[in-house]
């Protein structure tokens, strides 16, 4: 839960269905508020429109890349408070770095271990860990 019992709102951009099923059912068994983009041209606009407290990025995405909507919420001054974690199945230190210096929150490897991603999920909403 969020401050003053607000449940934290987390949109997902993902292409692959059945990555989106895994984190859909991960969202609802964690009590997350979430939503769920497939191409990248439909992530920003979703993003301004709903706020969402985290967003699950992948980077390869249809349309538009992961870096580039990571990019674009980074310059945006109106969306200073929402998280990225950017999820990848190319978990190299050269990905990594390039998101985290577009100012991604964290990163993550697909596949993921859901255990790893509950973690990572909660370190990024409390600012635990």
């Amino acid at each position: 839960m969020a401050e003053g019992g607000r449940q934290h709102r987390i949109l997902v951009v993902e292409d692959e269905d059945n990555i989106a099923l895994a984190l859909n059912y991960l969202m609802m068994r964690e009590g997350y508020q979430h939503d769920r983009v497939a191409n990248g041209a439909e992530a920003l606009p979703r993003i301004r429109e709903t706020h969402p407290d985290l967003v699950l990025l992948d980077v390869m995405l249809p349309e538009v890349s992961g870096y580039e909507i990571c990019q674009s919420v980074r310059l945006d001054p109106a969306l200073a408070d929402v998280k990225i974690l950017m999820m990848t199945a190319r978990g190299s230190t050269i990905e990594r770095q390039k998101g985290l210096a577009l100012g991604a929150d964290g990163f993550i490897s697909k596949p993921f271990e859901l255990k790893e991603l509950r973690t990572e999920v909660r370190r990024l909403l409390t600012g635990e860990g």
